[in-house]
């Protein structure tokens, strides 16, 4: 009777989870959807400062500036964008396994790497495992501001320009679709996206500065590297929901077959119990 009961409890208890579980789903459904079109809206404005980049790259710069020179390797930077929450599935633990992969192998080469985390998840794994955190920032919402985001990129670029670092790296989770989300790091600094060669060839044209090229091309430089940065984030935030949903999909799944399981041994257990009591009043040895 007592393991009637048992599972009897355990099923209810599944239930609960399961009506817990499918709500999350919904949740996470509607933040990707949103930080979809935040990501969008987004891409359209590095697109544009990419293109003026580009058409300074093309023509001959009246200032080099320090964030397009090619420097020896010594150290590096990392801006590591991780989530807040949990329940998405292996989201995290992929991104710090590339990241630390890459990291190591810096290592090996006498590079050391400095470290800045946005995200609780990747705050909490790298002080644990004694990681010198250079600057932090976590508790953002589906649509982070990006002045939230500007303490973890200045202090980066602080050690760029003071050459203390010589390549910055952004590592973060790529989403490709609501199934598909990988771990990426891409370089930031220096920057290098010149156009193919039969652009490079054609339409060349310089820029009269009106002003100091200087304070306006660091200006221009550093919204691209925070745009970058800034669409990089909402993109994993669309990485993280998507995978949320997925996760809390299939544990969904997961308990409509486990109470399944437990429906059909309850059942059984409870058949078998009417079966041994017919049979004791049958052969008429039941104990009042």
């Amino acid at each position: 009777m007592s393991n009637i009961k048992n599972i009897r409890n355990k099923i209810i208890s599944i239930e609960n989870t399961k009506k817990i579980t499918k709500v999350m789903e919904m949740i996470a459904t509607s933040k990707m959807l949103k930080t979809k079109i935040n990501m969008k809206n987004s891409s359209y404005y590095i697109k544009a400062i990419k293109k003026v980049i580009e058409h300074l790259l093309l023509g001959n710069l009246e200032y080099k500036h320090n964030y397009f020179k090619k420097k020896k390797k010594n150290n590096v930077g990392f801006i590591i964008i991780s989530s807040d929450r949990g329940l998405c599935g292996s989201l995290n633990n992929l991104l710090f396994r590339k990241t630390l992969n890459k990291i190591k192998y810096l290592k090996k080469k006498n590079i050391n790497s400095y470290i800045s985390i946005i995200g609780l998840k990747g705050i909490s794994f790298f002080k644990n495992l004694n990681y010198k955190i250079v600057s932090q920032c976590d508790n953002l919402n589906i649509k982070p501001n990006l002045i939230d985001l500007i303490g973890v990129i200045k202090s980066m670029l602080n050690l760029y320009d003071k050459n203390k670092i010589e390549t910055l790296y952004l590592s973060y989770n790529k989403f490709y679709n609501t199934m598909k989300q990988k771990p990426k790091i891409i370089k930031l600094l220096p920057i290098n996206i010149y156009s193919d060669n039969k652009k490079k060839n054609k339409n060349r044209w310089d820029y009269i500065y009106e002003g100091d090229s200087k304070f306006l091309l660091d200006t221009l430089l550093v919204r691209y590297i925070e745009s970058q940065i800034y669409n990089c984030v909402l993109e994993n935030i669309v990485s993280e929901q998507s995978s949320r949903m997925i996760a809390m999909k299939s544990a969904t799944e997961n308990s409509n077959n486990l109470i399944m399981e437990l429906k059909l041994l309850y059942n059984k257990i409870r058949q078998t119990n009417i079966t041994k009591e017919l049979s004791e009043i049958v052969s008429g040895t039941f104990i009042y």
